[in-house]
């Protein structure tokens, strides 16, 4: 029962992982994170889809790893910057134009001290996207994140 709860769970954080690409009300990578936990918990197929995805595996990644690309911070902070300017501008409120901006401000501190990662990884086969999520990482995070609940 619990295995099942976990895999909706997991899906449905997903899902709102992916629709919080496009929609900038929504957050993704706590999400994905989320999904990745689930996923981690009840489906071994689940989580290595997840982690090993060409476009969503990046996410996991990047939080794992502590570190983005160049190409990834200047691409998320640009639209940042936008997304919260453009909020302003649409609240028309002073109290949201004097808080976004400092929270953009905190985002953008966290983003740019996290490690460079190369621009290009080496190729390690089809399915992975980033070698260091291939599956003798793929189950290290695994592990790591069933340590992680347990309290090992």
């Amino acid at each position: 029962m619990l295995k099942s709860l976990l895999i909706v769970g997991g899906s449905l954080s997903f899902i709102l992982g992916a629709v919080g690409i496009v929609l900038p009300i929504l957050p993704t990578t706590p999400f994905f994170l989320l999904s990745a936990y689930c996923f981690a918990r009840s489906s071994e197929r689940l989580f290595n889809y997840l982690i090993n995805h060409r476009v969503f595996g990046s996410y996991i990644s990047n939080y794992y790893h502590h570190a983005m690309t160049k190409t990834d911070k200047i691409r998320t902070l640009s639209l940042l910057w936008l997304g919260m300017g453009l909020s302003i501008l649409l609240i028309g409120q002073l109290i949201p134009a004097l808080i976004l901006p400092l929270i953009a401000a905190a985002v953008t501190v966290h983003i740019l001290r996290l490690t460079p990662r190369p621009e290009k990884m080496p190729d390690t086969g089809p399915d992975t996207a980033d070698p260091a999520l291939s599956t003798p990482a793929a189950t290290t995070a695994h592990t790591t994140l069933l340590k992680s609940e347990t309290g090992s």
